[in-house]
């Protein structure tokens, strides 16, 4: 049964902290919630980078071929936004599960690299990372650098002079490590959901993945995204949910679940 717990002690509480405590392969799964604190918007929120630049007009790998100048644009936009951010509580909360060996990998729809700035060694980056730029005909690959995102042109490929793309996964390309996503999922007995709503395939197979295998999910968002979506046994798919900031109620967690 879906349990809404608050920031009190209580039977429940400590019912939940022991079952994640007990867990032999807890993962998180992690989206644009966990690095609202570090200064990064929510792209899909009213606001976002998708209500200026639409996706389909500008994030696909149809339009970078056609047309990399107007590409760019977005690309620039959204690396501006990125450049010289800093990990929140809630990244280094997930480290610090990490560390105390009670979680064994972050896979994140974040393409900010923000987990492993905060010191998180297993991570797995659903749609790439926006820290390097790649040349799709040559393969070259290179760090971002302030000056790619000066002028209004597409950034050249150093070694053959081909449009260079940021590592990030484009519509109409394969998400990262999809079967190591689904092999890691389909073993884990626990998964964290932390500021996702899990909508966007596959990050909205993993939980179920998870649930087939029996394991427990808990939920940390700022409203109950997940809470109407059933399992294929027919319960929730939610076990427990931690209503709030994550930056409040992630941090509050893990100082509960690592308590000697």
């Amino acid at each position: 049964m879906l349990q809404i717990l608050p920031f009190e002690q209580s039977d429940d509480l400590q019912q939940a902290i022991e079952a994640y405590q007990n867990a032999k392969y807890p993962v998180a799964l992690t989206g644009a919630g966990v690095s609202v604190a570090s200064g990064i918007p929510d792209f899909r929120s009213p606001g976002g980078l998708w209500s200026v630049f639409n996706p389909e007009e500008y994030a696909t790998l149809e339009v970078f071929l056609r047309n990399p100048d107007k590409a760019w644009q977005l690309y620039r936009e959204l690396g501006l936004v990125l450049m010289d951010k800093l990990p929140s509580k809630a990244h280094h909360s997930l480290v610090e599960l990490e560390k105390k060996g009670l979680l064994k990998t972050v896979i994140t729809q974040n393409v900010d690299r923000l987990h492993q700035q905060a010191g998180s060694r297993q991570v797995i980056e659903i749609h790439g990372e926006h820290q390097h730029l790649h040349c799709l005909q040559c393969r070259h690959r290179l760090p971002v650098r302030k000056s790619h995102y000066k002028g209004s042109d597409c950034v050249l490929c150093p070694k053959c002079g081909f449009p260079l793309k940021p590592c990030i996964v484009l519509f109409g390309e394969d998400v990262r490590e999809y079967d190591r996503i689904v092999a890691i999922a389909s073993k884990a007995d626990f998964l964290l959901i932390i500021g996702t709503s899990a909508q966007v395939y596959p990050a909205a197979d993993i939980p179920f993945l998870v649930k087939r295998n029996n394991g427990l999910v808990y939920e940390f968002n700022r409203e109950q995204v997940l809470t109407g979506k059933v399992s294929p046994k027919g319960n929730s798919v939610v076990d427990c949910c931690f209503k709030g900031d994550v930056e409040e109620t992630l941090p509050w967690f893990v100082s509960l679940a690592s308590a000697p």
